[in-house]
């Protein structure tokens, strides 16, 4: 990793999860998507309703399409939740709060309709916020609060309405062992995404 790195890039992976480079983010993303880091995280209120977000038509990848509540890209250097916390305002105007990882490692690869490949080593979060969104246009045409079951239904139920990185990490939290011992509120919050 020499060279001065671009201010927007990836961090780009090998096979083992390890950092190889970076590339700027604008142009990662095509028929051959690198593997590179990122995050997603799956966003609560107070009165338990998790927070849908649909992409905004401009992006690269999945425009339109629904999913979790926000996801980005980690810098070189940034850590998980600084970059959580980055994206998080950057994204929908809020700060985050309790923030858990519930899947450090989700690793997933989708091809959208356009052929473009998403291509990600995840690190999948439940966070907490006490603010209401403003999303950024550019990034979120749309948005929602729902019930986790009601999240969960609709993965089962309709599971094309939604990103398909956002079906896969609802039944993977899902599956998460109930009988972990270190089982937290964010953890237990994950679980009933799928009722």
């Amino acid at each position: 990793m020499t060279g001065p790195v671009p201010l927007d890039h990836v961090v780009l992976l090998d096979d083992d999860g390890r950092p190889v480079g970076v590339a700027p983010l604008g142009g990662v993303h095509g028929a051959r998507t690198p593997l590179h880091l990122a995050l997603s995280c799956y966003l609560f209120r107070g009165d338990g309703r998790v927070l849908l977000t649909r992409r905004a038509l401009g992006r690269r990848t999945w425009p339109g399409v629904w999913t979790n509540s926000l996801s980005g890209h980690p810098r070189l250097g940034e850590t998980v939740p600084e970059a959580l916390a980055r994206h998080a305002s950057h994204e929908l105007g809020l700060a985050v709060r309790d923030v858990r990882t519930v899947l450090p490692d989700f690793r997933h690869r989708a091809v959208d309709a356009s052929g473009v490949v998403e291509n990600e080593l995840c690190h999948v979060l439940v966070a907490f916020t006490d603010d209401e969104p403003a999303p950024n246009p550019d990034v979120v045409m749309d948005l929602r609060w729902v019930d986790p079951e009601e999240l969960g239904r609709l993965v089962v139920v309709a599971p094309w309405a939604l990103s398909p990185w956002a079906v896969q990490q609802v039944h993977a939290m899902a599956a998460l062992d109930e009988d972990d011992g270190a089982a937290d509120a964010a953890d237990v919050r994950a679980r009933e995404l799928v009722g």
